[in-house]
Parts: C-alpha cells; structure tokens; sequence
C-alpha cells in the first residue's frame, strides 16, 4: 500500500532505483547520496527477459535489497509501446508492493536532465524510421503535446509563440525550418541522470504521487487481426 505518511517521514538521503526499457536497451541504476550510477544492455528485444536479473544484479552490486529502496524512477517514453510497457508495468508492480512512490521520467528529461530547459526550447529525441520525438517547453511549463515529426520536413505548427531554439536529436536539421538556433546532442540513455532526476522529484514531491503512465506519443505499430476471431463457447 502506499505510504500514508509521505512525504513527512520521508528520507532525505533516499536509496534510488531507476530503469528504462523504452528503446533497444535495457537501462538500470541508482545509488545514493548523490553516487549514482548503473549499467545499459544494448539489445533489440528480450528486455521482459532481462529487466529484473539486471535490477538483482544492481541491487547485488550495491550491497541492497528490494526493501531497502526508497524510491523509484522509471521512463514513461516517449518511445517504443512494448518497451514501455515492460518498464512502467514493472515499476507499478514494484511500488506498489513495497509501497514506495514511484515517478515517471520523460525522454526529454533524461535529455536534458532537470526540466525546465531555457526559455522557448523544442527538445528533440530520436524515434524510430529515422523520426524524431520532439517538445516544446517555456519558462518551467510544457507547450503543446509531443510529437512525432520528420526533422527534414518539420510541420510549421512547432514554431513556439517567442524566440525558438531547438537542442537535442537532429536539433540543427529541424531549426533550420525555423530561422532558430539549433544545438545538435546525442541522445542515449544514462542511469545515473536519471536517478538523478528520481531524487530530485522524490525530495520536491508535495505529496505520494499518482502511478506513472506511459507517454507513448504515437499509437503502437500492431494492428488488430483481420481474420473473424473464433465464437467463444461456454
């Protein structure tokens, strides 16, 4: 059950896990105390399979159990729907049987770690088919919803309502549309920003915060059977 008491009782050195399974990878991490770090699988699928040998490893490694953690922090997406899935259905179950809090983390905070970036910024992340995923932030609010755009043909309703800049994945290829500067940056997934992140939230929050819920963005790439599904008999 939740912890009733949060955030009085709280810890102010809280012991952290992170994981995220929202790309070809399985990211897992934490620490405490501000010593963060982890480990990323690169891999293409198997990351149900793999997800919480990795947690036990970690755990092992850091010399803790399930019940020693204090707060959990998981990669809600944008990104890849089996993915997040696996990781925010993961992190739900986790939290709740320990009740612990758990907060989502987007993709464009694990970018650019502690949101709000500057003031009027599109941030961009890769999406699969060669896309990208991008954001629009102001001064600490979000602008609009994410999106899934082609940074070679970006569509003109991204244009922020005041001077833009774009940072992040294909950053300079998209401003160009935009007569706005662009800050090209490799995105890849980092454990320890984003137990980081997880403590920073955790130690902010006012209250238990709801479960996470995936960001998916666009809708998944399967589509229903076409086929009459067979008649039920009971």
């Amino acid at each position: 059950m939740p912890d009733t008491r949060f955030p009085e009782n709280r810890k102010q050195l809280p012991k952290v896990l992170v994981f995220d399974t929202s790309g070809p990878f399985v990211a897992v991490g934490g620490g405490t105390n501000g010593s963060f770090g982890g480990r990323v699988l690169d891999m293409a699928k198997g990351q149900a399979e793999t997800l919480f040998p990795t947690i036990e490893g970690f755990l092992t490694d850091s010399g803790w159990t399930l019940a020693d953690i204090d707060v959990i922090g998981v990669a809600t997406g944008p990104g890849n729907f089996t993915g997040i899935r696996i990781s925010v259905s993961a992190a739900r179950g986790l939290g709740l049987a320990l009740g612990i809090p758990v907060f989502g983390i987007t993709q464009f905070e694990l970018a650019y770690g502690h949101l709000p970036v500057p003031h009027g910024t599109l941030v961009s992340v890769p999406a699969p088919r060669d896309l990208a995923y991008v954001q629009g932030f102001g001064t600490g609010v979000i602008i609009g919803q994410p999106q899934i755009i082609d940074p070679a043909h970006p569509p003109r309703d991204l244009q922020l309502p005041f001077e833009m800049e774009i940072r992040g994945h294909r950053a300079s290829e998209i401003a160009v549309h935009f007569n706005a500067a662009g800050y090209d940056d490799a995105y890849k997934p980092d454990p320890a920003r984003m137990a980081d992140i997880a403590q920073t939230k955790y130690l902010e929050a006012a209250a238990f915060p709801p479960p996470p819920a995936p960001n998916y963005v666009k809708p998944p790439d399967a589509a229903p059977a076409r086929d009459t599904p067979p008649r039920i008999v009971a």
